[in-house]
């Protein structure tokens, strides 16, 4: 059984996504951030960073934060959605990787300066709308190539990038209008990855 800790963020969602696909039984923890519970000792605990998603593995003991590092771990647990070993491991890796260290961040960044802040700061928000606009065109260009992000095979690469991108059709809707108005690849990657039925169950696992 897997205990997670986490909250509908794009973030948030991508664990129970991949424990539906996997077929792990889990059990949530909601983490309410809105009304600071990522601080308490307890979660605090298992993600020191006060950060949600988090997991205990209770068949082992093992507790880990940060999205990629469970990512990683649940598909090595059960030897799905991430190859073994090769240059299709490899693959999966570099555009997860991509995602945790771009494409998340500079989308969050983005959300917070041009939707969620009251002051609006225009240099911070045409920044990281540029750089939101750069991101999706890489993830454009990719998907032009290839079915998913690792090539052929769905991975935990796209599980992570679909989260935050499904988010830019929404919250980060008007700061990226450009960007999102022509990406018939991208779309075509989120309405298939929108109509596996363990990602219906996982958007909705939070609710």
């Amino acid at each position: 059984m897997i205990r997670l800790y986490g909250w509908g963020t794009p973030n948030g969602l991508k664990i129970p996504i991949m424990l539906e696909e996997v077929g792990l039984p889990y059990r949530i923890t909601r983490v309410d951030i809105g009304k600071g519970e990522q601080f308490a000792p307890d979660f605090l605990a298992v993600s020191p960073n006060n950060k949600i998603p988090a997991i205990v593995d209770e068949d082992n003991g093992q507790t880990l934060f940060e999205s990629g590092a469970i990512l990683t771990y649940l598909a090595d647990k059960t030897g799905q959605l991430l190859a073994r070993e090769g240059p299709a491991r490899w693959a999966a890796t570099e555009w997860l990787h991509w995602q945790i260290g771009g494409l998340g961040p500079m989308l969050g960044q983005l959300g917070f300066f041009a939707v969620r802040s009251e002051e609006k700061a225009p240099l911070a928000i045409t920044h990281f709308t540029e750089e939101g606009e750069r991101l999706l065109g890489v993830l454009e260009r990719r998907l032009a190539q290839v079915p998913f992000l690792a090539g052929e095979e769905y991975s935990i690469a796209d599980i992570a990038a679909f989260t935050w991108t499904r988010a830019t059709r929404s919250m980060l809707k008007q700061p990226l209008a450009k960007a999102i108005a022509d990406a018939p690849a991208t779309d075509r990657w989120l309405a298939a990855i929108e109509a596996r039925p363990a990602v219906v169950k996982g958007l909705a696992a939070y609710s």
